[in-house]
């Protein structure tokens, strides 16, 4: 088929696939006498992988599980694949941390964040940290205090401590700075209990809609590596029977070989 062929049921242009091509997302197609492009089943079904890879696991990811399965280094693009599923699975457990602390903060008497501001010798006198602490948590864009004009202290507001708080605990829980990042990113404007759910829910739909696109992903990838398979069965196939066809030859010349040895020989003896 042509590239244009490849493309149209996925809504893509013809110079898309062979960009794809160019880029090892598809494997080197075939070329007629002319030199135009002949794609195959091979090439539907590693287009389809492709496109269900980047919703799946990110555009990088996808481009590198292709490339190297097209260069027959499936257990490297197999561990890509791994390594993607455990981030999800983290992102979960991250995200089951962050609502318990919420819930933690929101219905621990005398623990919910007063209206009063604080210093960062106060903050930090309340949740039994160093100050340096939360300078590290600053500089890793976690908690972003504003700072007094007059004296240029920072000042942190009730939303700074709750910040405070959800990182202490995720801190606890043995997670690293850039993972408690986003979920925080994602909660700053959250002003109430109700509203915090929300966010949670909200992000808890996002993974269990990435987990199902790692389903198909994963359909679809199986897919193309068992046509990758069928063409190379094929392949071999075709190499058996030219192999057998050449030798037919050989037998089929050295028969010819042989008939004319023997009319020579009769020549000579008539």
């Amino acid at each position: 088929m042509r590239p244009v062929d490849l493309a149209r049921p996925h809504g893509l242009s013809g110079q898309a696939v062979r960009n794809y091509e160019a880029a090892g997302v598809l494997p080197p197609a075939e070329r007629t006498a002319s030199g135009y492009r002949r794609y195959t089943r091979v090439h539907v079904a590693a287009l389809r992988a492709f496109l269900a890879l980047v919703p799946a696991h990110g555009h990088p990811a996808a481009r590198s599980v292709l490339t190297l399965i097209n260069t027959d280094r499936t257990d490297e693009a197999l561990t890509v694949v791994d390594r993607s599923h455990a981030e999800l699975l983290a992102d979960r457990h991250t995200l089951d941390t962050v609502e318990q602390a919420l819930t933690e903060l929101t219905h621990t008497p005398g623990e919910s964040p007063s209206p009063r501001t604080h210093t960062i010798g106060t903050l930090a006198r309340r949740l039994g940290l160093r100050p340096a602490t939360l300078r590290r948590w600053e500089r890793a864009g976690l908690l972003a205090p504003r700072r007094d004009p007059a004296t240029g202290y920072r000042i942190y507001a009730p939303g700074d401590v709750r910040d405070a708080e959800i990182v202490r605990q995720l801190r606890r829980g043995g997670y690293v700075l850039a993972r408690i990042a986003p979920l925080l990113d994602e909660l700053r404007d959250v002003t109430s209990p109700g509203t915090a759910a929300s966010a949670i829910a909200e992000r808890r739909e996002r993974l269990h809609a990435r987990a199902l696109a790692m389903l198909d992903a994963s359909a679809e990838t199986r897919a193309y590596l068992r046509e990758r398979e069928n063409e190379h069965e094929r392949e071999r196939g075709r190499e058996g029977e030219n192999a057998r066809e050449r030798e037919r030859g050989r037998e089929g010349e050295n028969a010819r070989e042989r008939e004319r040895g023997r009319e020579n020989e009769r020549a000579r003896q008539g």
